[in-house]
């Protein structure tokens, strides 16, 4: 599986509905400290192609963003991992504690 990038609220709503797990990483173009994390997330997908996972930029996708917040309960923050499991989310990171490592344990 590669990572797929979304942009709407609808294309997550149909992921929670048909996928019963998967990762989703929330990047900021504009953050070093995004983009380490992002790199983190790239180098996990990589070696881990089996793996449902989907990203999106903040900036670009802002009402999803906060959607995913309002909905999941998990207090907006970029970057950050979440990981789904049944349409609810079981592990969340954010920042530097979004590392391969920690992804691996969490969703590999």
């Amino acid at each position: 599986m590669v990572k797929q990038k979304l942009e709407t609220i609808e294309q997550f709503e149909q992921i929670v509905a048909g996928k019963p797990r998967f990762l989703l990483v929330k990047h900021s173009l504009t953050c070093p400290i995004s983009r380490a994390a992002f790199e983190e997330y790239e180098a996990f997908v990589e070696d881990h192609p089996e793996m449902e996972t989907y990203y999106l930029f903040v900036q670009e996708a802002r009402p999803l963003s906060n959607y995913i917040a309002e909905t999941s309960g998990v207090k907006h923050e970029s970057p950050q991992a979440l990981l789904f499991e049944n349409g609810a989310v079981v592990w969340h990171a954010s920042h530097w504690n979004i590392t391969y490592e920690a992804l691996k344990q969490q969703a590999g």
